[in-house]
């Protein structure tokens, strides 16, 4: 994936040959918290989704490469991972990440503890990550404005994505409307839960919403 700064993108990705990804209750609350740790330091989060077997985030980029703590992790019994910074020698490992990196260390990590839990082996997710490019911001000052006014394409694909994205349980069976699954952002954004992974402020004046 070629990820660019402040531009939106809707990133994907399934269990591989369709398998589900998510077992328990407790594993979709443990990817949530990886999606926290990995992926929201390089921007926002606006809307996401997680289903049985595959999920959705709709993602604005701040920055495509950081230096961060190298985060280790130490598995329970029930493949249940605590994130934690590697501090040996006195000092955390500050080499540069890219955002395309941190995904991987998401999905790589999130892996290890599904299969041991599970008792298997080999890939859960499918090899490549998609990542579609809704809009570029293409103000060259950033004085001009705090985020910039979305074109006409971005405002239709957008919108799409957002309600795509918050849908899919509806689609799939699941529920009855989308605020009813519990594992996406629809219930923040309906007011009925007061959660802070994603950028409700930033989603609304991108997304026109209400």
């Amino acid at each position: 994936m070629e990820f660019q700064k402040n531009t939106v993108f809707h990133i994907y990705n399934q269990g591989n040959n369709r398998q589900k990804v998510f077992f328990t209750p407790e594993n979709y609350i443990f990817f949530i918290q990886k999606m926290r740790t990995h992926v929201a330091p390089f921007g926002d989060f606006l809307c996401y989704c997680l289903m049985p077997n595959h999920f959705h985030w709709l993602f604005y980029v701040r920055e495509v490469e950081l230096v961060l703590p190298n985060v280790g992790v130490t598995r329970s019994s029930v493949g249940v991972t605590q994130s934690h910074s590697d501090t040996t020698s006195g000092r955390a490992d500050i080499k540069p990440r890219t955002l395309n990196d941190s995904i991987g260390i998401l999905l790589r990590s999130y892996t290890r503890a599904i299969n041991k839990q599970e008792n298997r082996t080999g890939a859960l997710f499918r090899e490549k990550t998609k990542a579609k490019d809704g809009w570029g911001n293409q103000y060259p000052s950033k004085t001009q404005t705090k985020y910039p006014t979305p074109v006409l394409r971005w405002e239709d694909y957008g919108w799409t994505a957002f309600n795509y994205i918050h849908h899919n349980p509806v689609k799939a069976g699941l529920v009855s409307h989308p605020e009813e699954w519990y594992y996406s952002s629809a219930l923040d954004f309906a007011g009925s839960r007061k959660g802070t992974l994603c950028n409700q402020d930033l989603a609304k004046e991108l997304l026109f919403l209400q």
